[in-house]
């Protein structure tokens, strides 16, 4: 990337936007300044100028929450940047994943892999820091064949409910089924992204 094209403003900064590279969320806002975009470049951690402290602000070096910079886009203008990145850990101080968290209009249902990949970072989330109360937690630590037991429970409520004939049951049960489905891929290091590759493989096919 030739940082010489990029028009910071009068304070040497520019905006920079951070997107989650898996799902499309927007993660953040911040701002950087050559020194952060280069840092960005060589380290592929999200690295920032911080306004209040007036220094470099390297995304997770206090929290442990980081994000692996896969990209780094300037826009049309050229006087805004765009960091596409792969977050460990939640983006707001607040712990919320994006800071974007404040609805102004009515929700919506996001599409059905981005729900899928949420979830799936959530649930890697509880397995890494094993929060007191937290199911997955309570699942993971009694072991992969409670987990595999449940994906079996799961399977055969959806059964039943589709022998039923009840939409809602149906819908609960299979959602159900899909959350332990995502709780033993990530036991197993597998990904949404690895299913949708396959999948997609097959369908071409």
């Amino acid at each position: 990337m030739d940082l010489t094209r990029v028009r910071f403003d009068a304070n040497g900064l520019v905006p920079v936007i951070v997107q989650d590279a898996r799902t499309g969320k927007v993660l953040t806002l911040a701002y950087a300044n050559l020194e952060a975009l280069e840092q960005t470049l060589q380290t592929r951690q999200s690295t920032f100028w911080s306004r209040s402290r007036n220094e470099l602000w390297v995304k997770g070096l206090t929290s442990g929450h980081t994000q692996q910079v896969v990209e780094v886009v300037l826009d049309c203008d050229q006087d805004a940047v765009l960091y596409k990145v792969i977050p460990r850990g939640p983006a707001c101080h607040t712990g919320a994943e994006s800071c974007f968290h404040h609805a102004l209009t009515s929700a919506h249902t996001p599409p059905l892999g981005e729900v899928l990949e949420r979830v799936y970072q959530t649930i890697q989330q509880r397995i890494d820091s094993l929060p007191e109360g937290s199911y997955v937690a309570k699942m993971h630590q009694a072991g992969l064949d409670r987990i595999l037991k449940k994906i079996g429970e799961e399977a055969g409520e959806v059964i039943i409910a589709a022998k039923n004939q009840g939409s809602d049951e149906l819908t609960w049960e299979a959602s159900d089924l899909l959350f332990h489905l995502l709780f033993v891929l990530a036991e197993q290091g597998v990904t949404p992204a690895d299913l949708a590759r396959t999948l997609w493989e097959r369908h071409r096919s």
